[in-house]
Formats: C-alpha cells, structure tokens, sequence
C-alpha cells in the first residue's frame, strides 16, 4: 500500500481532496434544496402583503429618568408593556400599515386609544387614510399588551392584490394627544421677524400717523376727527401700508394657530399640512393677499351701505375705527399667544381659547362703532341696527361659515 501511494503522481492528492468537497457540497446543496420547507415572502392575513420596512429596530419607550422616549434595548426594557413608534405616513403613500400581537391588546394612535388588538390577529390600517385624518407627514403609534417586543410585529407593507378589506379610522371622537413636533417652527421665527421689520418701517417714517392707529386713548373717543389726514383719505398710501401691516398680521396668527393643531380653514383648503419652505411661504403670502383683500372689500362695502343710508359722512370714521381697533387688538393677541407658545408647554390649543376672544373683540367693536356712528349723526336705532348688521354682523356670519 506504501508503494502504490508513493508512486502515484504527485498532484493527485489535492486534485482527489478538491473533487470530493465539490461532490460533498453538490450532493448536500441538492438535498437542502429538494427537503427543506418552502419559504413564504408575504405576510399579513394569508400571506397577501409584502414587507416595505419592519419597525421591529425601532421600537421606542418611555424614560421616567429623562422624561423622553428612548430606543428600545432588550436587556433594559424587557418589562415594558407600551412600545411606540413614528410612522412616516407622507413618504409611504398607498401602502399599508400591518400589526399584530400574540396576546390581547390596545393600539394608540397620537396617545388616542383606537383599536382593542386581538391576540393573533392581523390589523391592516391604510396609510392615505391615516393621512387624510391626522393631517400630518408623521403619527406616534403605541402598542400597548404584553411585556417585551417578542409577539408584537408592526410593518408597512403592499398589498398583492386589493382584496383585502382595510380599516379606514375617523377622527371623530375626542382624544388627548402629545404636542408634535411643529413643522412651521422656522419660519414662524421668520415670519414675526417679517411682521416687526414693516412695523418698525411705520414707525420710522410715519410716526405721526402710528401714534394715532395705536392710541388707546383715540380708540375711544366717540368724537372722531372727520377732518383728520386718515380719516379724510381712506386709501392714501399711509392707509394702504397700515392696512397691509394689519394683513402680514392677522396672516402669521392663522400660520400660528395652525401650528398648534387648530384648523383655520375646514379641511385645510388654504393651510395644509406642508413641509417645505416655499410651500409655506407660499401660504403665507396668499393668506396676506387674501387679508388685505378682505379689509378694502370691507371699505367698498362700508361705502356702498352707507350711501344707501345717507351716512356717507361717517364711512370714513367707521373704515378709520375699524383698522384702529384691529391693529391694536391683533397686535395684543399676537403678543398673547407667542407668550404662551414659548412659555408653556401645551400639546395642542383649545379652539375656544381662539374663538372666544374673537367673539368678544367684534362685540365690544359693535358697541363702539353704535356709539360713534350715534354720536356722529342723528339716525334712528333700527336704521343703525339695520346698517349694522349688514356692514359686520353679516359679513362675520358668512366668514365664519365658509371658513367653518
């Protein structure tokens, strides 16, 4: 046996070990492949969906320590029963949001309770809906159940075909909910900063005409003078340039308000949810036309009610009382609500806390223009009632329900 090896080629030995690992490795890859368990791709209910992006790595919980949401760490939070997550809901557009948990348990959206969970049980909630809802790019979803990652499975995922019936939720119930993060928080900044550069512009080169809009004192006074240089020339350039500070105004407390989860518009016709700057600049700048548009409307309207009444001597002290009164009292507001946005922490503004000092500027403006109108001419109370009510009563009617 020695001999035969020893006279055998020299190479024959690693060319024989080379072909046995190839036929051992073709022989094991044939049989893995004709025994194994066919692998399935879908998941969901019936396998029917494929895997867009698993949040099984980014699982968040609550710190009590730090007072924030931290990553989720096996060894650290194995006990935890409530695991959160940010969903991308505008980058991930017509795909579908798929949870499951093997033990009972609850789904919070934007810390509302939605859903009792099933344990074992798929959840198949559309990602537009959920969009359409929220009115928002991002939503803070909560599994709440058992303790530990393992059993929840939570992914975003497309349908292979459109058979299955989806969960489309409303948001027609009320719910607290954690403040988000604002998305106008930059160019709220750039905004005020836009609104003091044009009233310190008034100040600068038309003081004289700034200490009238902004006395207290003149607001007042029931006896106007008719003569005065504003008053006279209602759409003189100085009037124009007030009256277009008073838009940049009111325009930048609607993109304020709308920062904090109120809607100023129904279904956000004029303010969606954006998050680029030129569509955000955009808004704003149609929203300052829209504003100064609406103001010398009201002029015109002033003009023509008043004919119809023979008062066209006080139009002018109305128009004049009018920008007065909302230039100081926006100015306060504005400064009011930039206060407690940077001071106290609220998740979201109450749309009383807005309407309710609304309400109460135009009928303490109704009161006074009764008196300054009476005291302006000799006409009887259902006439001005009646000029009234068609001059700002109706007008406030009619906004409130387009915008409503």
């Amino acid at each position: 046996m020695k001999k035969r090896v020893k006279d055998c080629p020299a190479n024959w030995r690693p060319g024989f070990l080379l072909f046995a690992l190839f036929f051992h490795s073709l022989i094991h890859s044939f049989t893995h492949s004709a025994f194994a368990q066919p692998r399935s791709e879908g998941i969901g209910p019936n396998g029917q969906y494929y895997p867009v992006h698993s949040f099984q790595d980014d699982f968040q919980v609550f710190d009590a320590a730090t007072q924030a949401y931290v990553p989720y760490i096996p060894e650290l939070h194995a006990t935890q029963t409530a695991l959160s997550a940010y969903v991308d809901l505008e980058s991930n557009r017509h795909y579908k949001l798929l949870l499951t948990t093997q033990e009972d348990g609850y789904l919070f959206i934007n810390a509302a309770l939605r859903r009792n969970l099933r344990a074992g049980t798929w959840q198949v909630l559309d990602i537009d809906s959920l969009f359409r809802v929220y009115r928002r790019p991002e939503i803070f979803l909560t599994l709440y159940g058992s303790p530990g990652v393992a059993g929840k499975q939570l992914y975003i995922a497309y349908p292979r075909s459109a058979a299955q019936k989806t969960i489309v939720l409303r948001d027609d119930n009320l719910s607290v909910r954690p403040r988000p993060i604002p998305i106008y928080s930059n160019f709220l900044s750039l905004g005020l900063l836009i609104v003091l550069a044009f009233f310190a512009f008034l100040f600068s080169f038309h003081n004289r005409a700034f200490s009238r809009f902004f006395s207290l004192r003149d607001l007042l006074s029931v006896r106007a003078q008719e003569e005065s240089f504003l008053i006279s020339r209602p759409l003189s350039s100085v009037n124009l340039l007030f009256t277009l500070g008073l838009s940049l105004l009111v325009a930048y407390l609607m993109m304020l308000v709308q920062s904090h989860n109120v809607d100023v518009f129904s279904g956000r016709v004029l303010l969606p949810m954006l998050t680029q700057w030129g569509g955000i600049g955009t808004e704003y700048v149609l929203l300052t036309g829209l504003s100064f548009a609406v103001l010398i409307g009201k002029y015109l309207l002033v003009e023509i009610v008043s004919g119809l009444y023979k008062l066209q001597d006080i139009s002018n002290v109305h128009f004049f009382k009018i920008l007065q009164s909302s230039l100081l009292f926006f100015t306060g507001l504005a400064l009011a609500m930039l206060i407690v946005s940077y001071n106290i922490d609220l998740n979201s503004w109450s749309e009383n806390a807005v309407l309710f000092p609304l309400i109460g500027f135009y009928t303490v403006r109704i009161a006074l223009l009764y008196a300054v109108v009476r005291a302006g001419e000799p006409i009887k109370n259902l006439y001005l009632f009646s000029y009234l009510c068609i001059v700002e009563l109706i007008p406030l009617i009619i906004g409130l329900r387009l915008i409503l």
